[in-house]
């Protein structure tokens, strides 16, 4: 609208209300010539700026009231006041509307370039297509990401920009878009592939619109390139796969040391002569334990820290063995063989705290749900458990409710061993620890009661933290992980852990547990 020249407009405009004044002065019988002054009022509908239509209409008003007092012969002055009156309110409201209209298209415009700076600016490619699939726009973004000129794109049909093997099946999915319309995103499930126009493939993501216009419906695709996206992900997959490989060879490694101890603790007995390769094999093996765990700085600092006191008892007790020759010192020896084959399960528990803890931050963990007797379960903890109790220590059982609950034994079995191992480890002797659980239709509540060491209450802040130990722990064997694996496969499944405590006085864990569905649940 504001694209004319000024200056011609301006001047008809002038000329228009110089000519109206004058013939309204000629024959100021006739109000015809009013319209000259309202038609100069409306030409400035086409000028950018609003004073002109201001200046127009103000001294047209004014013409308009002087021109009341030019000779009108006989006609009455009633008359004469309503005549003038109404052109003056014509003027006025003539003024009025073209500064509405001008102001309205102003916002229009502003409206309009806002919507086309979108379009021509955004990072997203753009297409809109109407009902037949042809292609109606494409923003620049889009003939960058297709590889296409300005207009090469428009009139052709979507389908060329969709990969060969998929364009078979494109109408059909097009068609079944148009008949129920929505905004939601392309492929659902499914890796989306364009091509563009030298023939190349790459990964999209596809978001769809849709409006109507003239009954005619329209289609808005908003198009992103997530090649490196794929590629991250991709070189994510390769790290998690490497990481598994490197746990793999933690287990074998956890393997093969147990195998090594045991060669070494039977040539100890055997011969005097073979301790120092059994050391030497020992160490080698203990160098590579300590090479493979370089990937993770806490894990060296952690695992030197806690393997050096299991480590100089198995040392010690083989060194001590070679002086213990005479049958009658059997049991020594037992005493000694005893020292290290429970330094070795020492060791054993740190690895698997840390696989545990490994497969857990991986993701790379999968609960197996079904139904178990709940009795049995807890009896055959505590069987295995009882080789690691004090003198004078006991576990005290008590059961009640439904026998059977569906949820992941194996999990809650490993839940059931770290607590009750935490109890016993933090417990004095000729202690008892109580292991309660009462079972309902839906839920299975389970507590491990003792009566240790406590837990600090400025401690209890990070009780579940990674890696963290209490200050009246710290000479107690025990990796930091243990209660964090515990609340992490409380997770796993889906109940909650919480606990009392006061120090010197005792602690005891209180497990709340839903009734599961059968089903495989990883833990990402």
């Amino acid at each position: 609208m504001f694209k004319e020249k000024n200056f011609p407009i301006i001047l008809f405009c002038f000329i228009t209300v110089i000519s109206s004044a004058v013939l309204q002065y000629i024959n100021p019988l006739f109000r015809f010539f009013d319209g000259g002054l309202i038609t100069a009022i409306l030409l400035t509908i086409f000028l950018k700026d609003d004073f002109y239509t201001r200046l127009l209409g103000i001294v047209s008003l004014v013409l308009v009231v002087v021109s009341g007092f030019y000779p009108h012969g006989n006609m009455p002055t009633e008359q004469i006041i309503m005549q003038h009156l109404f052109s003056g309110i014509i003027v006025i409201m003539t003024m009025v509307l073209v500064l509405y209209l001008k102001r309205l298209y102003r916002s229009v415009d502003a409206e309009k370039k806002q919507v086309s700076a979108l379009f021509e600016y955004a990072t997203e490619g753009i297409i809109l297509t109407n009902d037949r699939g042809e292609i109606v726009l494409a923003n620049p973004e889009a003939l960058s990401l297709f590889a296409y000129g300005k207009n090469e794109m428009i009139g052709r049909n979507i389908d060329i920009l969709i990969p060969s093997k998929f364009r078979p099946h494109h109408a059909g999915y097009r068609k079944g878009y148009y008949q129920n319309p929505g905004n939601r995103k392309m492929g659902h499930g499914r890796d989306l592939y364009a091509v563009r126009k030298n023939g190349s493939e790459f990964p999209v993501e596809v978001s769809l619109s849709h409006y109507k216009q003239n009954d005619q419906q329209f289609v808005i695709a908003f198009i992103v390139d997530i090649t490196q996206r794929k590629e991250a992900e991709l070189i994510l997959r390769e790290q998690k796969a490497q990481l598994e490989r490197i746990t793999d060879d933690i287990k074998l490694l956890n393997t093969q040391l147990e195998n090594k101890v045991e060669e070494r603790t039977l040539i100890l007995k055997e011969a005097l002569g073979e301790l120092e390769k059994s050391q030497s094999e020992l160490s080698e093996a203990l160098s590579k334990e300590r090479e493979l765990n370089e990937i993770k700085s806490r894990f060296v600092s952690m695992a030197s820290h806690e393997f050096r006191t299991p480590l100089a008892i198995v040392l010690s007790s083989a060194s001590l063995l070679s002086r213990y020759q005479l049958t009658e010192e059997q049991e020594k020896r037992d005493k000694h063989i005893y020292r290290i084959k429970n330094s070795v399960n020492h060791l054993n528990d740190l690895l698997q705290d840390f696989l545990s803890f490994g497969k857990l931050q991986e993701g790379n963990f999968f609960t197996d749900v079904y139904n178990f007797d709940i009795p049995t379960l807890l009896q055959e903890t505590v069987d295995e458990i009882k080789a690691l109790l004090k003198p004078g220590q006991t576990i005290e059982v008590h059961f009640e409710g439904e026998q059977n609950f569906v949820s992941d034994k194996r999990v809650l079995k490993n839940v059931l061993m770290n607590l009750l191992g935490n109890a016993i480890k933090f417990s004095p002797e000729n202690k008892s620890i109580i292991l309660k659980a009462i079972s309902t239709e839906n839920e299975l509540l389970i507590s491990i009661a003792d009566k240790g060491i406590g837990i600090a209450e400025e401690d209890q802040q990070y009780l579940f933290s990674t890696f963290y130990r209490g200050k009246n722990a710290v000479n107690i064997q025990g990796t930091g992980l243990g209660l964090h694996i515990v609340s992490r496969y409380i997770n796993l499944l889906q109940g909650k852990i919480t606990y009392e405590s006061k120090l010197n006085e005792g602690t005891t864990f209180y497990i709340r547990l839903p009734k599961m569905e059968k089903q495989i649940v990883s833990a990402e």
